[in-house]
């Protein structure tokens, strides 16, 4: 008798010691779909009171997406509204898509993190910092480096460049103006319906001043445009060949170009701004705002040139948080993918200026943000586009949230609402 219970009951008991651990090992945490809701709340509150016209969002948990949907009227003369599908202009954003790009090179032996710019682009070789400005005819002169630009520089923003017209310092802005139809001729390096190359670029721009020697101050910059000529130089290709090969195609990003092609147009959202109190088309002297569908359709901006959906940006957005892979695709390594989410900027001086930390291509969470009360957990990337468009990545509690919106000149915390409610959902 004793030997029949034992011989019955043992796989039985092994079998509940085997499934509780396994309970115990896959417990984790998960969002609350209701409290999610209240992400309605916000961005209709944020509409109501004409903070925003509309937007589109997305929220993935463990590379599933948990919640997306659109808002508000994205056309004021149409009264069309907002489509979870729509394209939106990414602009920086746009930065961490060229950055994994140069990654992908790296992984390869292609090139090197530590390697001089210079020995890519000779223009580099005498790069040098602004000594002398003369406010009469905005000339200059300059003291050369005592370090070299390196693609890790590039990568993180200490590379002494700085933006051009829409730079902070002065200075800069004179002599970029002077030098604009150069190199530029609508003066903005970043997004351009005009008739020229990132390399007829990148080389007049790399005889600009810097702000500082390289590798000692963070000032955000046009340094990836530079290494999107850097991937034309690699890799034999356009930046938009090699990113639609490398990046674009695995990924199943279907609607991310820098040039939207015709039977796609109308989904790209218009820009709008406040006048009077009403939302209207927004115009800029300095560019035309509708140059993914218009003009030369030729100069292809690593910095800031593309448009995408939530959708597709999801989708890249999944690899960090699934050690480099998409749907059992390796994009990178798992050694890449980790040092990814470490900081870059340890050793900047200006670094307690900045409030942030960077990665290799983003911001990124530190410990001391989370000790300050971030509510993202360390290694989270995250990073914003210049018409109002927003995305964060957290690795250890495997969400995502994307929000996009397509303004100018307006004021308003929707992304830092919306941060709050998600992380509010997440329970154990």
């Amino acid at each position: 008798m004793k030997k029949i219970i034992s011989t019955t009951l043992f796989p039985l008991l092994i079998f509940f010691i085997i499934h509780s651990c396994n309970s115990t090992q896959k417990k984790s945490s998960f969002l609350n779909l209701t409290e999610l809701d209240k992400i309605e709340n916000i961005i209709k509150k944020a509409i109501d009171e004409n903070y925003i016209p509309g937007a589109v969002v997305l929220v993935a948990k463990n590379n599933q997406v948990v919640y997306k949907k659109s808002f508000g009227i994205k056309n004021p003369e149409t009264k069309d509204n907002y489509q979870v599908d729509d394209i939106f202009r990414i602009a920086s954003m746009t930065k961490a898509i060229t950055s994994l790009g140069v990654l992908k090179l790296w992984e390869r032996k292609l090139i090197g993190l530590d390697d001089p710019i210079e020995n890519y682009i000779k223009e580099f070789k005498n790069a040098g910092i602004l000594d002398k400005f003369f406010p009469k005819d905005s000339s200059f002169t300059i003291k050369l480096t005592k370090n070299k630009i390196t693609v890790r520089h590039l990568l993180t923003h200490t590379s002494g460049l700085g933006y051009g017209l829409i730079d902070g310092n002065p200075k800069m802005k004179a002599i970029y103006e002077k030098e604009k139809s150069k190199f530029m001729p609508q003066g903005v390096l970043g997004f351009s319906d005009s008739d020229v190359t990132i390399e007829e670029t990148i080389r007049r721009m790399a005889k600009m001043p810097l702000h500082h020697e390289p590798g000692e101050r963070y000032t955000y910059a046009i340094g990836i445009d530079v290494l999107g000529y850097l991937i034309e130089i690699i890799s034999g290709q356009t930046l938009s060949e090699f990113l639609e090969k490398e990046i674009f195609k695995p990924l199943e990003m279907k609607d991310t170009y820098f040039y939207i092609p015709e039977e796609k147009k109308n989904r790209l959202v218009p820009i709008l701004t406040k006048k009077e109190g009403k939302w209207s088309f927004f115009n800029d002297a300095r560019y035309n705002v509708d140059y993914p569908v218009e003009g030369a359709k030729k100069f292809l901006s690593g910095g800031a040139g593309l448009s995408s959906t939530v959708e597709d940006y999801f989708n890249f957005l999944s690899i960090f948080l699934n050690d480099g892979t998409f749907k059992s695709t390796k994009i990178i390594s798992q050694s890449t993918n980790q040092l990814i989410q470490k900081d870059q900027l340890i050793k900047i001086t200006n670094i307690s200026d900045l409030g942030l930390g960077h990665g290799l291509i983003s911001g990124i969470i530190r410990e001391g943000d989370v000790l300050k009360g971030a509510k993202e957990s360390k290694g989270t990337i995250f990073w914003g586009g210049y018409f109002n468009t927003s995305f964060f990545a957290d690795p250890k509690q495997k969400i995502i949230g994307i929000i996009y919106k397509q303004t100018q000149v307006t004021s308003e915390t929707s992304f830092d609402s919306f941060k709050q409610i998600i992380y509010g959902a997440l329970q154990n």
